[in-house]
């Protein structure tokens, strides 16, 4: 099977495009655990038909477990459809609803992420608490990390602010929160350190496919929490370990718009 090899500001997809199969295709989790040691990837898409859009996407983070949404993920596929088409928008329906892809520049992609999902049922937690900042701590290597707040862009992130996140032992943390029982999904894990209203440093631990050069969802989440906690605009920059991505909180319409780079690393070839 053919598939394109890229990443979003880091962020490593495998895109497989199964539009023209005659039925839908099963990948078994081993099968994507294996694509994944093979070629280091952070999430498979999977382009299918779809009757609304332009394709369905299925994503599967690396561990093999299928997600609803990967921001940096729509923006690699809109763009691969956009490069196809010759059009300056691409519309994606996924798990987690529809997504509509722009051309923001060359190598470069907007796409709506819709509204945030806020109350608690939604995140999902495991009991009622205030999602603006959940009663809850972390600790690891003697360092204890505080009052997340909680946002879903369509999969579940916790939002930690911290005051020097480069010091932080990020990849013990994340595992300890992402497993938690107050997170009965498992949990995306952000580490926020605000520099301003308009820029924040933001490293991610994905559920299922650990420390990751950068997440879009993550950095949706990051800029809502921020800015329902008063520490950021509803506009930021958000610089993660594999580049810059930029986020809108719009005000007329609630939806969250995420903007950054897309680059294509070239075919390779994943045996079924």
């Amino acid at each position: 099977m053919k598939a394109r090899l890229m990443n979003g500001a880091g962020n490593r997809f495998i895109l497989a495009d199964l539009r023209d199969a005659s039925i839908p295709v099963q990948i078994p989790a081993e099968t994507v655990r294996s694509w994944a040691r093979q070629h280091a990837f952070d999430q498979l898409l999977v382009l299918a038909r779809s009757e609304t859009a332009d394709a369905y996407m299925r994503i599967w983070n690396a561990d093999g477990d299928e997600v609803g949404a990967c921001g940096n993920g729509t923006r690699a596929a809109a763009w691969a459809l956009m490069e196809e088409t010759g059009d300056k928008t691409a519309s994606l329906d996924t798990m987690g609803g529809r997504l509509e892809g722009v051309r923001a520049g060359p190598l470069s992609v907007s796409v709506d992420m819709g509204p945030p999902r806020l109350d608690w049922q939604s995140i999902p937690l495991a009991r009622p608490m205030d999602t603006v900042t959940l009663d809850y701590a972390a600790e690891a290597d003697g360092i204890r990390i505080e009052s997340p707040g909680a946002v879903n862009m369509g999969n579940p992130h916790a939002v930690f602010f911290i005051r020097d996140v480069e010091s932080l032992p990020v990849a013990k943390l994340g595992r300890e929160v992402e497993l938690d029982p107050l997170f009965p999904e498992k949990v995306n894990v952000g580490f926020a350190q605000i520099y301003d209203a308009e820029h924040i440093r933001l490293r991610v631990w994905e559920r299922g496919a650990g420390l990751t050069a950068a997440c879009g969802t993550g950095a949706c989440a990051a800029l809502v929490a921020a800015h329902r906690r008063g520490l950021a605009a509803r506009h930021a920059s958000i610089m993660a370990d594999g580049g810059e991505l930029f986020v809108e909180w719009r005000e007329h319409d609630n939806h969250v718009i995420l903007t950054g780079p897309v680059e294509d690393e070239g075919e390779i070839t994943l045996s079924l």
